[in-house]
């Protein structure tokens, strides 16, 4: 199913991009949300009138996303874990606990919005990113050590 995209879409386009996607995801996800318009002439006309306003408001909402990096920049998070033998932790810091850690830093981020593709379970320092929009990804340094 083709789609025309009202705002970027991590992996996929960004906004007035004509891009095919399957017809579940489309139905599911990008239509329920407002992320795109299903392609039809009469959208494609409407989206060529609205191009300008559309790639405005997304300018606007990257620059609103790397002015929030700037507060992530040089920001270092440190957990204290119990660790066994050869560094292994018991458990492991997830994406939640990032999350929960940068909340008490005063920094609001959500669970899924941090890029952690599985928990870490060894001790070191690890870069995590931060999916602030889908151009915008800050990394922050997550230290583990010896609790």
């Amino acid at each position: 199913m083709e789609v025309i995209l009202r705002q970027a879409v991590d992996s996929l386009g960004h906004a007035g991009d004509l891009v095919k996607v399957s017809t579940g995801f489309a139905r599911n996800y990008l239509l329920p949300r407002g992320m795109a318009l299903p392609a039809t002439d009469g959208n494609k006309k409407r989206i060529t009138m609205e191009k300008a306003k559309l790639i405005a408001a997304e300018q606007g909402r990257v620059d609103a996303a790397q002015e929030m990096a700037k507060a992530y920049a040089d920001l270092s998070i440190t957990f204290a874990a119990r660790v066994g033998e050869e560094g292994k932790l018991f458990g492991s810091v997830t994406a939640g606990d990032i999350a929960d850690q940068l909340k008490a830093q005063g920094l609001h981020v959500e669970r899924r919005q941090i890029d952690l593709q599985e928990p870490i379970k060894a001790l070191g320092v690890y870069k995590v990113a931060i999916k602030l929009h889908a151009d915008v990804k800050p990394e922050v340094k997550v230290w583990v050590i010896k609790g």
